[in-house]
């Protein structure tokens, strides 16, 4: 029943995607306008997480979710699926995602979340890369938006300890930006490499705020520390030795 409802969850996502092609066009036409996209994107986002919870069964629910800022914030979570990167454009409207180029190839989905616009970096650049994360973190900031990065840098399984690339340290460096960690159990229900999805309940946790002005060690401890103590709830107990 699981393959046979991730199966036609796939056909639904490739049907709700080809609606927007219309709508890609329109707004190609009109200059590509920022806001208009961003509202879409968050119409297809939504519509995504309509499907799994009505086809697959796959619902969510925010813990804790008075902890986001009235201002803008770095968000930092763990990533384990795409279900967090699709659902976050619903969680936290008009949030600027540091995403990998990649993402942006995807056919209709891809061009929406590039004019978002999304921050997209190329990590073959290195510090060309850095720079232009920092740059167009600014600028969304200055546009009263809030930053969401995923700073293991790849999907990870829910057992493996959360592991942050250094860039992130620089962002928080740079910004000076309050931050949230968030926790998240997507990899329970929509395993990385794997295209059927379990019916269940991903929960997004949203952790204490940490203030700008740690250095960057205390940064990472804590960070990566709160993150992978929440994701303990979900891991199976280490066999006892004897």
């Amino acid at each position: 029943m699981s393959a046979t409802r991730s199966a036609l969850f796939n056909l639904y996502w490739a049907g709700w995607t080809s609606l927007f092609a219309l709508p890609l066009v329109v707004l190609a036409t009109l200059g590509s306008p920022s806001r208009p996209i961003r509202a879409f994107t968050r119409l297809w986002s939504r519509g995504i997480l309509f499907g799994l919870r009505h086809i697959v069964g796959l619902a969510y629910v925010e813990e804790s979710r008075e902890r986001i800022p009235a201002e803008p914030c770095l968000i930092v979570a763990n990533h384990q699926s795409a279900w967090e990167t699709l659902a976050f454009l619903t969680l936290v409207p008009d949030v600027a995602i540091v995403a990998k180029r990649e993402l942006v190839a995807i056919p209709i989905v891809g061009w929406f979340l590039k004019r978002s616009p999304m921050i997209i970096i190329d990590r073959a650049n290195g510090t060309q890369a850095l720079r232009i994360m920092i740059d167009e973190s600014r600028v969304a900031i200055g546009q009263g938006r809030s930053i969401l990065m995923f700073p293991e840098g790849t999907r990870g399984a829910i057992d493996e300890p959360v592991q942050f690339k250094r860039g992130v340290e620089l962002l928080y460096a740079k910004l000076g930006l309050p931050v949230l960690p968030v926790a998240v159990n997507s990899g329970l229900y929509w395993p990385h490499g794997g295209s059927r999805h379990r019916p269940g309940t991903v929960v997004v946790s949203y952790l204490a705020t940490l203030a700008p002005g740690l250095n960057g060690a205390e940064f990472m401890r804590r960070t990566q520390g709160a993150i992978d103590t929440e994701l303990d709830r979900w891991r199976e107990p280490a066999p006892q030795a004897g």
